[in-house]
């Protein structure tokens, strides 16, 4: 069954919806997860959408993004040519590569690959089908926020997404890159869930990726449960270029297992309102978890960073670094809240957000949060925002470096500390690459700048070591 609908997206049009297609929609269900479902849309209808009245959405509106009209659909839209939209963009990355097409899995050949060392990757339909003892397991045991209706929405309306299972003791061959495109000549509510397993002592390379192939609007309400199981490793990346017209709301959740690894990087370089919910929960002692986050945002584009930080086992260290470009009418948030639990001893936690802003007019609201209910920790949160260094500036100008051609460099090196954290040397160039035309096209214009996009055969080399500045 298909519904579709153009009207104000209204919490009472999902409920109904939901109550019109609920045999559809539990098709595939087995027991436990029609009850994970039924008991999410009683969240929802509790909660409904969010507003400025809650706390945590206070300064990001999404009364606007609503107010469009949308089609929602319960069943995938017609396929394009698979071969244009999932073509990647990264020289000589090499990478299994799985396609969302409009919330959406695609697949080139089966809708479930099943490899030689146990890895499975695909359709999460296509895994409650022939897996659903895996899944069953942690589909919506970590995607738990009582007082996120969105979340609870895409609970209850979970069809379709990706499915990453890795096996105790294996590690992925290659990245896994899974690339999420927006491709329609429609106004898009999309609803995506995604579920990724990586066993005990199994390490995966992910990247993420979320583009818009037009200038159509669309909303995306994308839910993606991660479970790292006892020394596993997980390296991963979120990167999020899509136009002015589409809202994402982005809720990822984390639980790392004992001695387990998670790098995650957040690389915003467009979109019209981007909310970015992490959640980190310590499930065992040992854990490591680092969080990185670069956005650059002009015109009255808006980006939403919420992390929430649970350390809820002794002896585990996180580390959160943000950092912003904002140019013209854009609008930050960043809101980092770490708790440490009373038996959560010998806790190591550090918060870092910093911001550029290039205008009077961009605005940044940071709010790092440290929660501490033990003595024996070391915590520490720190929040800066301001201009462009002057004495910099004035250094390089010393130096025959012109206005135009400094604020750039100033500009690069600033979003440089998050850029080299990128483990995957190949990833690493390409997003250089990207934040060098991000800062020349639509933050600042300069004709005569050193900082010329890369090509593999044509590295950029610098005159000045940027470390000195």
């Amino acid at each position: 069954m298909q519904s579709e609908t153009k009207e104000i997206l209204t919490a009472q049009r999902f409920i109904d919806l939901f109550e019109q297609n609920r045999s559809f929609l539990e098709m595939n269900d087995t027991v436990k997860l029609a009850k994970i479902r039924e008991d999410a849309m009683a969240s929802f209808v509790r909660l409904g959408f969010p507003d400025t009245g809650m706390e945590t959405w206070r300064l990001t509106n999404l009364e606007e993004s609503l107010g469009r009209g949308y089609d929602y659909n319960l069943r995938p839209l017609p396929e394009v040519d698979a071969q244009k939209v999932f073509r990647c963009n990264i020289p000589h990355l090499d990478t299994a590569v799985i396609g969302q097409l409009n919330g959406w899995y695609v697949s080139k050949d089966v809708p479930l690959m099943e490899l030689g060392n146990g890895i499975i990757m695909g359709s999460l339909e296509e895994a409650r089908k022939k897996y659903p003892l895996i899944v069953e397991k942690y589909f919506g045991t970590m995607a738990d926020d009582a007082d996120e209706g969105l979340t609870a929405l895409n609970t209850s309306f979970a069809q379709d997404g990706v499915f990453i299972y890795v096996p105790d003791n294996v590690k992925s061959p290659k990245p896994v890159q899974l690339i999420n495109v927006i491709h329609h000549d429609a106004n898009l509510f999309l609803q995506s869930r995604n579920l990724i397993v990586v066993g005990n002592n199994a390490k995966l390379s992910l990247v993420h990726c979320d583009d818009s192939y037009n200038h159509q609007a669309s909303f995306s309400n994308i839910v993606t449960e991660v479970h790292v199981g006892d020394h596993g490793v997980l390296d991963h990346y979120k990167l999020q270029n899509l136009n002015n017209n589409s809202t994402l709301i982005s809720s990822v959740f984390f639980r790392l297992g004992a001695a387990a690894t998670l790098d995650s990087h957040y690389i915003s370089l467009n979109g019209g309102l981007l909310r970015n919910n992490i959640r980190v929960l310590f499930n065992g002692l040992h854990g490591t978890a680092s969080i990185f986050g670069l956005y650059l945002m002009d015109r009255k584009q808006h980006v939403d960073n919420h992390v929430y930080i649970d350390h809820a086992f002794p002896d585990c260290t996180s580390n959160e670094t943000f950092k912003g470009i904002l140019d013209e009418y854009a609008h930050a948030i960043f809101n980092g809240h770490v708790l440490v639990r009373r038996d959560a001893t010998k806790t190591d936690a550090r918060q870092s957000n910093k911001n550029i802003l290039l205008t009077d007019t961009a605005r940044v609201n940071s709010k790092p949060f440290l929660e501490i209910y033990n003595d024996d920790v070391k915590c520490s949160h720190g929040s800066t925002t301001g201009q462009l260094d002057q004495e910099s500036m004035f250094y390089m100008r010393q130096r025959g470096i012109g206005e135009e051609t400094a604020r750039m460099l100033l500009m690069f090196a600033f979003a440089d500390e998050i850029v080299t954290k990128i483990a995957i040397p190949q990833l690493r160039q390409r997003i250089e690459d990207m934040v060098k035309k991000r800062l020349q096209g639509e933050l600042q214009i300069c004709e005569q700048c050193v900082l010329h996009c890369s090509t593999p055969e044509h590295p950029v080399e610098f005159q000045i070591d940027l470390t000195k500045i």
